[in-house]
This record gives structure tokens, sequence and C-alpha cells, in this order.
């Protein structure tokens, strides 16, 4: 199902000391990055409640995932999500934008259902697999000549709290054939083992439906 129509069932992330609320849904891959960039950033209270994805601070309300973790790298400069270099920084907010705009909107469940309903489960599948292949293609030529543990180096970056929740949902949700992207595969190892990462997961969520 489509995130944005499930908005009515989430959970929040706050802290008694910033007062931060997110308001989220378990299995919204825009609502994943912020629980990563928070756990990250050290913000790990969880309480239920409702809206996906909506960052309240104060008298601060802040929608959009890109434009929440923005706003969090700003205000809260801890455990930086940008590195100090332009020529770093810029490489990680190219490759979050790849998976914001050429990955994650081609497997929507709103339109992978539409797909299916017009052209049958077969193509659903083939149409996924095309284009976050070609998304995936892109990273994997733009990361493939760093060698630190994660995807620009040493640090979690950016383009780190973009790529995990993306691979870890192609590896599940989709099946992917990660073999083609042997980066992308390296990278994803050191992200399973990250307290924050691990904290972030859907089914770690309040909210969340498991079976």
């Amino acid at each position: 199902m489509d995130p944005n129509s499930q908005e009515v069932c989430g959970s929040s992330h706050s802290s008694a000391s910033t007062k931060l609320l997110l308001y989220s849904y378990w299995q919204s891959p825009c609502s994943w990055r912020v629980w990563f960039a928070l756990n990250l950033k050290e913000f790990e209270r969880l309480n239920p409640l409702h809206y996906v994805p909506v960052l309240v601070d104060g008298d601060v309300v802040v929608g959009d995932s890109f434009a929440i973790l923005l706003y969090l790298e700003e205000k809260y400069p801890q455990n930086a999500l940008l590195p100090s270099d332009p020529k770093g920084s810029a490489l990680n907010l190219q490759a979050a934008s790849i998976v914001s705009s050429s990955i994650h909107p081609r497997h929507l469940m709103s339109l992978l259902e539409y797909i299916e309903e017009k052209a049958g489960p077969g193509v659903r599948l083939l149409w996924t697999e095309n284009h976050m292949g070609k998304g995936f293609d892109g990273l994997e030529k733009l990361l493939k000549e760093f060698n630190g543990r994660y995807a620009t180096g040493d640090e979690v970056y950016m383009a780190d709290v973009f790529l995990a929740p993306q691979i870890c949902i192609a590896i599940r949700r989709f099946n992917l054939d990660m073999s083609k992207f042997p980066t992308l595969s390296r990278i994803y190892e050191a992200y399973k083992v990250l307290p924050a990462f691990q904290a972030s997961l859907p089914e770690r969520q309040p909210d969340a439906i498991v079976q």
C-alpha cells in the first residue's frame, strides 16, 4: 500500500531535551530515512502518534524526509550527515537525490498496484526490477571508487541514510539480485551491524504490524 495513503497510522520519535516529534508510518521508506538519521543524532525515544513523515520541533513543522534531514543537519550539527568539504557534501546529496527522485517514486505501492491491475503481476515485477536496477546501477558507478566502510568513506553520512533503507527494501520486499551491485552489497553489510540502523528497522517501530 502507498505510504502516503496510510498517514493515519504512525509513531513519533521524541526527546525530553529537544521536544522533537516525528510523525511516521512503519512501512514508509521516507520515514525510515528519518528514523535512521534521528538514531544517528541520538534522538531515540519512541512513542505512538500519527502522520507521515512530519517533524515537529517546538513551533517548527517540517514535512518531506529530505527537508527534515536538512533541517536536522542545520539545527543539530552533532554527528554530521554531510561532510565539511563541498565535494563530499555534493556527492552525498547526489546519492540521496538518486534514491529519492529516481528510485523511490518508481516503487510506490499505489503505482505498483495500478500496474498490476492494468498489466498483471508479471509486469509489476519487471517494472520494479528494471527501474530499481537502473537506479542502483547509477549509484554503483557513482560510489565504486570509494574504499571506505560506508558509501563515501568511513563515516555515516546522508548518502548512507538514504541508501540503507532503499537497499534493505530492494532485498526484503522485491528480492532484487544484488550480485550485480558489489559496492552497494558491501556497504549494506556494514549498515546491518550499526545500532542506529538496527533501531530504525520498520519492524522495531511502535506501530509495526509484524505477522
